[in-house]
């Protein structure tokens, strides 16, 4: 559904996004990270065609955005951070007003505006002034306006900002309801937001494509080591004993004692390497109650960071 090639876009003497080559294909939800200054807004705003790149090619369901202008656009919808509503419209006359401005035809209008509301639930308050109307609800009227053309594909730059955690889930749900009919590449500075609702992850830096791969491949390829947190009830010195027979382990590190004679311990392994069951039925045999048995896991954002930084070091 979006192909880059190598494109470039310069502002005098500084170069905002560099040779940027990457493919999204139709049904995904891929998430564009970066940190500020990335080049994150530039590429969202050549993809919808609000500026041409100095370089390169793009196209839009199969149109270039260059030569077919009128043809790629009509294949977005773009909801951009802080985009401004109408305040003293109704739900439904601001979201009839957008559908205008995208020249929906007539006949087709009104379905286009209800299917919008549905889709963003926004029923029982379509007839509310957007003024009156909460963070988290503006922001779905914003996903409704970009939604009334019925795009293909749905470009949403931070579309979580400002938001409680529990509008946040709310609008996380719609956007991932959204995913069964429309391709989808939002940007976000919640990266647990992209973990949770993207199938890809685009990662952006001073301009350059980083990586571009499963937000799961990410966090396997910066892990160096695998951590085990083991909480079992018994002697310190035979918790330890029994754990070093397991050849797998690198260091066992005690962690506490808890009040309930339970000890803590962090245990080292290499990567991929998983001996929680040789754990559990080692201390078993002994008659040792294990409590908690849990591996760690890498975040997004540790992978995004430790990413970010090997970048940098390979340039500099």
């Amino acid at each position: 559904m979006i192909k880059v090639n190598h494109v470039t876009k310069t502002y005098a003497d500084k170069t905002a996004v560099n040779d940027l080559c990457f493919q999204i294909k139709k049904g995904e939800i891929v998430g564009l990270l970066g940190p500020n200054g990335a080049g994150k807004s530039t590429t969202m705003n050549l993809l919808t065609g609000l500026i041409e790149p100095s370089e390169g090619e793009i196209q839009i369901g199969g149109y270039d955005l260059l030569k077919d202008p009128k043809q790629a656009k009509a294949q977005i919808g773009y909801m951009k951070e802080g985009t401004p509503l109408y305040k003293d419209l109704t739900v439904k006359e601001f979201i009839s007003f957008m559908a205008e401005l995208k020249k929906v035809p007539a006949k087709e209008r009104k379905d286009n505006i209800e299917k919008a509301i549905t889709k963003t639930n926004l029923k029982d308050v379509q007839n509310k002034l957007i003024r009156n109307l909460s963070g988290g609800y503006k922001q779905r009227v914003s996903l409704a306006g970009a939604l009334v053309s019925n795009p293909n594909i749905l470009i949403l730059d931070e579309p979580t900002v400002g938001l409680d955690p529990k509008q946040i889930t709310e609008i996380r749900e719609v956007i991932r309801s959204l995913g069964t009919n429309h391709t989808i590449l939002l940007s976000s500075h919640i990266l647990s937001e992209i973990s949770k609702l993207c199938k890809k992850v685009i990662i952006l830096n001073q301009g350059k494509l980083v990586t571009i791969d499963t937000p799961q491949n990410l966090e396997n390829k910066v892990k160096k080591e695998t951590i085990i947190k083991l909480t079992v009830e018994g002697e310190k010195e035979k918790i330890e004993k029994i754990a070093k027979t397991i050849s797998a382990i690198e260091t066992i590190e005690f962690v506490k004692d808890n009040q309930d004679g339970t000890k803590e311990y962090l245990i080292k392994t290499p990567k991929d390497v998983d001996i929680r069951k040789e754990l559990f039925s080692k201390y078993a045999k002994e008659q040792m109650t294990i409590f908690e048995l849990k591996k760690s896991e890498i975040t997004l954002e540790e992978a995004f960071m430790e990413l970010i930084t090997q970048k940098e070091e390979e340039e500099n």
